[in-house]
């Protein structure tokens, strides 16, 4: 567990803007020494750029370098619009409890769309009876709708963020649905309790998840992931679900 949160991306940005910090400083001392001045969205700037080359250089994914561009300039700018310290708190809590162990899991708050839903929808036509699951289910999407479209099968999702979790519940309900909504890490199912699996994840979780449906998914079942596609193995089918769009990856078993 130490080892999995000490390799997260979060961290090793955390420790990027600290390492970029006394960079920073260094250069600001220069030029101040050379007779040039900078002020203090500059010199923010300046902290983001050398966090985001530092980003890069580490390997980490593309979203972290922008996130290292903008860190230091964002903090200047809450601090100048002097916000309350219950607004952060509740930011905070709202982030929480919508991200809740991304820096773990590497899986951050992906959700799919009507014409992925579409796709599936196809996909499972022919399965009577079909049951499946949408491990990371967000908002819960995927699942109503084909709960709404299969009154004969059976759709679960299963998601660990509480936030996203309590919606799809709650929508769930609202709407008199079948569908089943877990609260959860996907990795505590069994894959074999389903003949599809629905996957929104991100490329940082895909050997795993090969690994586990390699394991327990039964003869016939499908693996179905959007936009991301696993190492070890090419996909059966690739289906374009949007115009442009990233694609949808079937594994038959």
């Amino acid at each position: 567990m130490l080892q999995q949160i000490l390799r997260a991306p979060a961290l090793k940005a955390l420790l990027i803007q600290v390492l970029a910090f006394p960079l920073m400083l260094l250069l600001v001392y220069g030029m101040a020494r050379a007779g040039a001045t900078m002020s203090l969205p500059v010199v923010a700037l300046l902290q983001g750029v050398l966090a985001a080359l530092m980003t890069w250089r580490a390997g980490l994914a593309r979203w972290w370098c922008v996130i290292g561009l903008l860190f230091a300039p964002a903090l200047l700018g809450a601090s100048l619009l002097a916000l309350p310290p219950l607004f952060f708190l509740l930011v905070f809590v709202f982030l929480l409890s919508l991200y809740w162990s991304t820096f773990r899991t590497q899986v951050p708050f992906y959700p799919s769309g009507p014409a992925v839903w579409q796709a599936v929808a196809e996909l499972i036509a022919e399965r009577p009876g079909v049951r499946c699951v949408d491990i990371g289910s967000g908002l819960g999407g995927l699942v109503l709708e084909l709960a709404r479209r299969r009154p004969d099968g059976q759709f679960c999702g299963i998601e660990l963020a509480p936030l996203p979790w309590l919606l799809s519940r709650l929508r769930a309900l609202a709407g008199g649905s079948r569908a089943r909504f877990l609260r959860g890490d996907y990795d505590a199912l069994d894959f074999g309790h389903y003949d599809v699996v629905f996957a929104y994840l991100s490329p940082a979780a895909m050997a795993a998840l090969w690994i586990k449906a390699e394991r327990e998914m039964l003869p016939g079942g499908m693996l179905l992931s959007y936009e991301f596609k696993i190492a070890a193995r090419e996909p059966d089918k690739t289906i374009a679900a949007t115009e442009g769009g990233p694609l949808l990856y079937l594994w038959c078993f």
